[in-house]
């Protein structure tokens, strides 16, 4: 049978445009269909301007320490309407970007939402297509907790529009999105309050950096209140009322209330059962490892499977499905040791194995290797800023199955360990390598 495409992307996003562009090289006939945004979540209304509102929160931080380093006292104002409106034209800059890279290798955009209608047709709004081999790569979604009155909070996407900073930010989550947020509103002169049903934020993480980071944040005037849960939302005069039940039972008096409980696979309304799809657990697409799904020309990647939320994750699973698919390449993703960061600050990064998982594999044969330490920049601006590495190591041969930091460059750190680690490194590798000195990466070096 001849089919409109060789290949149909349903979705943009990182992985989508990844696979577009890979396949199109390939000389594969390529069609993605996109309703919103080029770019996706991480570009529209993630990563991108999330990392730039960080590096907005990062001078009020350094104004805090500039006159320990000979700079004159100055009055300065923050506009939030003039800088986030230039955060979205820069997106948009980069959304044109994507259009002509489609235009210039020949791939077909069709906009507007996507629905299988059978294993090989797709319905784009009303035309429909055909295609041999289609890849589902949807992301996924803000989860909204079903409790009265959350229709007054917002999620991580309607933060990036909020016309005006708000004086008290209630934050109703302590995972990656509720931490970066709250430290970056912070900075701006927000009161911030973090509810979290757990006693220690950032669940996954290795305990020490856990620990320390919510009490860093808790220095800075962040309020936690943990081991609690969101339970309503009102409206009043003033603004807006939050009730929390648990181990604390209060309510929080905000002027907006973010909603960070997570996020949940975009795979309603696609026609999967159209196509015989099968879907798993909290609606993620069920694929195996070469991230094929239960109909055999239909392949899943990124966000909306069950496998990891990452950016870079999902456009790794996305190269590998076209060269496994259209360049008689199997490859599958190593899952093991992938890095990840929280641009809060202080900012933290891991890879491998936290202590608490790495003994409960590999039990007494786990040591660890821990500093805290003050940088030099805040040593000589006396702030109370410090630093922590953690090395865990396995085994007589010190293998490094996981580190994990927290202070300045973490990511930058981290990532870059990571190509080692994953090469087998030992701690004895870590202390053969001459230092660059004085920078903070020298400490992983010098650790007893």
């Amino acid at each position: 049978m001849t089919y409109d495409y060789d290949l149909f992307i349903m979705g943009a996003g990182s992985a989508g445009a990844a696979a577009a562009s890979k396949a199109a090289q390939a000389g594969v006939r390529v069609a993605v269909a996109e309703q919103e945004s080029l770019g996706g979540t991480c570009l529209n209304r993630g990563c991108i301007p999330k990392k730039l509102i960080v590096y907005a929160a990062e001078f009020a931080l350094r104004n805090k320490i500039a006159t320990d380093y000979g700079w004159s006292k100055s009055s300065s104002h923050f506009d939030w309407t003039w800088f986030i409106r230039s955060v979205h034209k820069h997106i948009e800059k980069i959304n044109r970007s994507y259009q002509e890279k489609f235009n210039k290798s020949g791939i077909t955009l069709l906009k507007g939402h996507a629905t299988l209608l059978d294993p090989h047709t797709i319905k784009v709004d009303e035309r429909k297509v055909t295609a041999d081999k289609i890849l589902i790569a949807v992301g996924a979604s803000p989860f909204i907790p079903d409790i009265p009155g959350i229709e007054y909070g917002i999620s991580s996407r309607e933060m990036f529009h909020l016309p005006y900073l708000p004086k008290r930010l209630a934050i109703i989550g302590g995972g990656y999105i509720g931490v970066e947020f709250s430290s970056m509103m912070n900075a701006f002169g927000c009161r911030v309050t973090v509810v979290d049903t757990d006693e220690t934020i950032l669940e996954g993480f290795d305990d020490d950096i856990r620990i320390y980071l919510q009490e860093s944040l808790s220095q800075r005037g962040i309020k936690f209140v943990t081991n609690s849960k969101a339970a309503e939302i009102k409206h009043y005069e003033e603004g807006l009322l939050l009730t929390v039940n648990g181990k604390y039972k209060k309510t929080i008096a905000a002027d907006s209330i973010l909603v960070a409980t997570g996020r949940t696979p975009n795979t309603r309304n696609l026609g999967l059962d159209n196509a015989q799809v099968k879907i798993g657990e909290q609606g993620a697409i069920e694929v195996d490892e070469y991230s094929r799904t239960s109909q055999e020309n239909i392949f899943a990647v990124g966000d909306c499977t069950n496998r990891l939320q990452l950016t870079p994750v999902a456009k790794t699973e996305a190269v590998a499905f076209v060269n496994t698919v259209f360049g008689d390449q199997p490859q599958t993703v190593n899952y093991g040791n992938v890095p990840s960061a929280v641009f809060a600050r202080p900012e933290i990064a891991s890879i491998g194995m936290t202590e608490s998982q790495a003994r409960a594999e590999f039990g007494d044969s786990v040591k660890c290797y821990c500093d805290k330490f003050q940088p030099l920049m805040h040593q000589f601006a006396s702030s109370e800023e410090q630093a922590i590495i953690k090395v865990v190591v396995e085994g007589e041969s010190e293998r490094i199955i996981g580190v994990h930091m927290l202070g300045e460059h973490a990511a930058d750190i981290v990532q870059c360990l990571g190509v080692a680690i994953r090469k087998g490194i030992t701690k004895q590798d870590l202390d053969d390598t001459i230092a660059i000195h004085p920078t903070t990466a020298e400490e992983f070096l010098t650790l007893n």
